[in-house]
């Protein structure tokens, strides 16, 4: 196990191309040698530094995924996502400057193409419907982000909605689609 309680055929997507650390993505297209033609563009969204730390160091250890960005606040968040245009924005909501909601508003106007994984704090089964209406493709909740965080991420960039453990009882099915 790679230290983040996550077993490594958790991840393992349909089809798609598995690593030495045995993470897949499966929607990457693949390249003569087997290997993804391009990394899937992240940009990680959070004020705490430490937890910003070791969600880059996580999602780092993917071959397929490549940090290309981190802000600090919602503001910064939605200037970055203007001038990077990630596949993929790991958001948190509690951000100074600009919340992340209002921040996922504006960054679906500027970035239409980026999907937006939602991480916070918040356990809320309103808050996740929010988020959801508000354009995140998933939600992840901080405590969970250990054993989740891979699979979010994977499942967001295969376009499934993903909402975790903790939320298996609630029907997020109407709210996934984002709004109109």
């Amino acid at each position: 196990m790679n230290g983040h309680a996550l077993p490594k055929e958790a991840f393992l997507g349909q089809g798609g191309h598995q690593d030495q650390e045995g993470v897949s993505l499966a929607t990457a297209p693949l390249t003569s040698n087997g290997r993804h033609a391009s990394p899937f563009r992240v940009l990680i969204v959070e004020d705490h530094e430490t937890f910003r730390r070791f969600t880059c160091s996580m999602l780092g250890e993917i071959a397929e995924l490549q940090i290309v960005g981190e802000a600090a606040d919602g503001l910064e968040a939605v200037h970055k996502a203007e001038e990077l245009r990630p596949d993929l924005i790991v958001l948190d909501i509690g951000l100074p400057q600009l919340n992340g909601m209002e921040a996922a508003r504006r960054i679906r106007k500027l970035s239409p193409n980026s999907k937006i994984l939602m991480m916070s704090q918040e356990s809320s089964a309103d808050v996740v419907q929010t988020a959801l209406r508000e354009g995140a493709k998933g939600y992840v909740v901080k405590m969970d982000a250990g054993s989740e965080l891979l699979r979010a991420v994977n499942a967001v960039i295969r376009g499934e909605p993903f909402t975790g453990v903790r939320f298996s009882a609630h029907d997020f099915a109407a709210f996934a689609q984002g709004p109109e």
